[in-house]
């Protein structure tokens, strides 16, 4: 069974088209590869699962005879995914068969994989292989005899227990087929397999050797071919070798000039009635059928595919160039360019490195690209990270660039359904927000739009409306040159990962719903947004408490939407408040580090002058809170969760408290005081807030200044945290600064190992097996529990970084247990390094 089906989106414009398994891989598809791999292991009956572009497919191989094996053809008339398209086979199924994708190219012992099953009598076996860069495949997890234990879709990095992926090559036993649903889409790694390890059935793990790679995107694909070019993998490679050069292989018909032949360097792969004239230099390159590379051009690392036109002059480092494309004269080409089909360069162009252009465009002579040239434009292959995207303004993140992102996210939602759009206080978050709400409309989307507001108000306004999405431009906390566009679903939780891909797939792929012209979404402005949030908060606290302290508060507003809602709404429960920084105003940029920093010690000052009960310094969104105790402390995130903390269990309600993985262990002894549950989590939004809901949670919290309230509502809101902990401050009689005094403080401490992306699998895989036998947690990263203390290993999900965070009792053993995991860590990935 050859999954040949999918739309290959990730590896454009190679497959704009072709379907992924028929694109040229030294000039064969390949999907041919797999054929003749299959069939020198005596498997000559094949049935090819198809459904984007089939008839590419069929027509190149038709019944197979002309490669030596029989193949049936199986056209699903939806997308099933990989397991229901092997359910629309079923009557082909009546004994063992073996599944295999359609865009592999390996060398792995299919007799191997099919002996461990046998040997197992197992109902399913996974071929599993160890890579460098697990983040993008399905891992699987095995217990020493092989059994499987745990599926890991395109994992998290917290969820990275090994560099072990599934090589989406299985044999099967027909009755598995009975767990596949009769109809509708599902996967064998997000959906059937875990079903059937929950119904108890064993399925196995066969570790394989060899070579394997699978051809997802534009950079694995010029991977593979540079591992042809030297040798890691041997393919069937067209032509003969040359009797001078025993690298060079030339098809029939072809010509080389003699100065050019002396020239070659390492694998060359000529196609038939291609040409290399005069004095060209050709090294490592794969080169297809009816070319001509022109005297004095220079090719390096290079793939060219069929009817290529090369002039004088050109040089070409690193790239692949499609079908029909025309390079001008002194033309240069820096590498990991793609250039799509029936595309011409005009000459004394220069191309930067890792430019992507789509088919049939012209750039002319002379110019300079520097970013992709596609239907529109495309800046970065992977938008998302988490529920945002962020990039800088008006260079990455641009009107053009925002319009049609909101045209991406409006094609994922029904038509005439309405959005809420919101932001803050920065010029170019209205600019960006108004070219996304643009692009909304034209997909048939209606905009509520709340303008400059609060987030809290906004995700309030999801919970309890019947709008479908939101979203909300902000200036990014860690970049002032850069926007953030955070997306968040009908219920004001952010994005999920599946809603962000999604919404990545359409952009990339351009198939944005544009409705008739007189169908456009539209437009209607929320003025009265702030009633029920106002009207809701103040219920949710005791404002006969508060009247009767009347505690005295300092808000430092940051000049944010806050400054419309918050102080109001203290005065009318009592509070008798300072504000700084109130007016709301739009604004080119928001503050500095230096100006948060000079706020800070302003807010410190005032509140130890007047005698406040406390001071709170309010995040631009209104989702973040820095607080400052009454003896003009300002807390650290950590110990602001701890004093919170402390203030919830004195008040002695039944619930629990959802807290990271991170979270330091002082949480636990304040909750057992207050007889609380507390519920670990991972660390991103979404998580936090789920899992606060499942358990009816009190308070879900994050260590960088989120707290969320969920009997107001589960969503991070700093506005209701000032007013909540002003409430549990009066109503225990408690200072800040008693409550951190009080609290046995351990020593709390994290540092950076820094780390590729393609090592990190690699060493959480030795972490999870240096934690074996010994008492650790999987949540997020692997968090090991020591007699007096303990010590997570956590990969950043974005950045090439693992954190490693400590905590114990005494000052040196929390160092101690720091600096011996930062070593494991170093160590092992500089193992990984010396032996990739």
């Amino acid at each position: 069974m050859i999954m040949a089906g999918g739309f290959g989106t990730r590896i454009q414009p190679l497959s704009i088209n072709l379907p992924k398994p028929m694109i040229p891989l030294a000039n064969r598809p390949i999907m041919l590869h797999v054929i003749e791999r299959l069939k020198a292991h005596g498997i000559d009956e094949l049935i090819l699962l198809l459904y984007h572009q089939p008839e590419i497919i069929k027509n190149y191989f038709r019944d197979g005879s002309e490669f030596g094996v029989h193949i049936t053809y199986v056209t699903p008339l939806e997308d099933l995914g990989t397991a229901g398209a092997i359910k629309a086979a079923a009557k082909f199924l009546d004994q063992r068969f073996l599944v295999v994708c359609g865009d592999l190219l390996t060398d792995i012992d299919f007799d191997s994989v099919l002996r461990f099953h046998r040997q197992h009598q197992a109902i399913a076996t996974i071929a599993l292989k160890p890579v460098p860069d697990p983040f993008q495949y399905g891992m699987v997890i095995t217990d020493q005899e092989g059994r499987i234990s745990r599926f890991l879709e395109k994992p998290g990095p917290g969820e990275v227990f090994s560099d072990t992926v599934n090589t989406g090559i299985y044999v099967v036993e027909p009755q598995v087929l009975d767990f596949i649903p009769h109809s509708g889409p599902s996967d064998w790694s997000g959906d059937i397999f875990p079903a059937m390890l929950a119904a108890g059935v064993e399925l196995f793990g066969c570790r394989v050797d060899g070579y394997w790679a699978d051809i997802g995107n534009t950079d694995a694909y010029l991977e593979a071919c540079a591992d042809i070019c030297s040798g890691r993998i041997n393919v069937g490679l067209p032509g003969e070798p040359d009797a001078a050069h025993p690298q060079f292989f030339a098809a029939e018909d072809t010509l080389i000039g003699d100065d050019a032949r002396r020239q070659l360097e390492g694998l060359v792969v000529l196609g038939s009635n291609s040409q290399i004239r005069g004095r060209a230099r050709v090294g490592n390159c794969i080169i297809g059928r009816n070319c001509i590379i022109e005297d004095g051009a220079e090719l390096r690392d290079t793939v060219l595919w069929d009817n290529v036109f090369v002039r004088r002059k050109a040089r070409i480092t690193g790239a692949v160039l499609g079908h029909r494309v025309r390079i001008g004269e002194d033309v240069d080409i820096e590498r990991q360019v793609i250039i799509g089909d029936e595309t011409t360069i005009g000459d004394r162009a220069l191309l930067k490195s890792a430019v992507r252009i789509w088919p049939r465009k012209r750039v002319e002579s002379g110019a300079t690209v520097t970013s992709n040239l596609i239907w529109g434009e495309k800046w970065r292959k992977t938008l998302f990270e988490g529920p945002l995207i962020s990039g800088l303004t008006n260079i990455e993140l641009t009107p053009e660039f925002t319009a049609r992102l909101g045209a991406a996210f409006g094609s994922t939602l029904p038509r005439n359904t309405s959005v809420l759009a919101g932001r803050d206080t920065i010029l170019s978050s209205r600019m960006l927000k108004r070219s996304f709400v643009g692009g909304l409309l034209s997909a048939g989307i209606n905009v509520h739009d709340i303008k400059m507001s609060s987030l809290p108000v906004m995700r309030r306004r999801l919970a309890a409306s019947d709008e479908v999405g939101g979203v909300y431009f902000r200036q990014s906390p860690r970049d002032q040159a850069s926007t953030e566009v955070v997306f968040y679903d009908a219920e004001g939780l952010e994005f999920s990962t599946a809603m962000a891909r999604n919404v990545e797939r359409i952009y990339y792929q351009e198939n944005f719903r544009r409705v008739h012209h007189s169908e456009p979404g539209s437009i209607l402005e929320l003025p009265r947004i702030y009633d029920d949030y106002r009207e809701r908060f103040l219920q949710a606290l005791n404002p006969h408490l508060l009247r009767q302290e009347r505690p005295k508060v300092v808000i430092d507003l940051n000049h944010s939407p806050a400054g419309d809602l918050l102080p109001q709404l203290l005065s009318d429960l009592g509070c008798d408040v300072v504000e700084l920084n109130s007016h709301v105003a739009e604004h080119g940029s928001g503050a500095t580090p230096h100006q948060i920093e000079k706020a800070m010690r302003q807010l410190s000052d005032i509140v130890v002058s007047l005698k406040a009960r406390a001071g709170f310094w309010i995040g631009p969104s209104g989702e973040t809170l820095t607080i400052v105790d009454d003896q003009g402390k300002v807390l650290e995130h950590a110990e602001s969760l701890t004093a919170i903390t402390a203030l919830v269990s004195h008040e002695r309600r039944p619930g629990c408290l959802v807290m990271p993985v991170a979270s330091p262990r002082i949480v636990d002894d304040l909750a057992q005081q207050g007889d609380l549950d507390i519920r670990r989590c991972k660390a991103d939004g979404r998580s936090l807030i789920e899992t606060a809901l499942d358990e009816d949670a009190q308070l879900a919290a994050s260590l960088d200044g989120r707290y969320a309230f969920t009997h107001f509502q589960a969503n991070f809101d700093a506005l209701f945290a000032v007013a909540r902990i002003l409430e549990l401050l009066v109503s225990g009689r408690h200072r800040l600064s008693e409550l951190r005094q009080a609290v046995h403080r351990r020593s709390y401490l994290s540092c950076q190992v820094p780390c590729s992306q393609e090592y990190k699998g690699g060493v959480m895989r030795r972490m999870s097996e240096d934690s074996a036998g010994r008492k650790a947690s999987f949540i997020d990263g692997v968090k090991i529990e020591e007699p007096d203390g303990w010590a997570l290993v956590l990969p950043d999900e974005y950045r090439p970084a693992i954190h490693i965070i400590t905590e114990a009792d005494d000052p040196e053993r929390a160092r101690q247990l720091l600096h011996h995991y930062q070593k494991k860590a170093t160590d092992w990935r500089n193992e990984l390094a010396a032996e990739s």
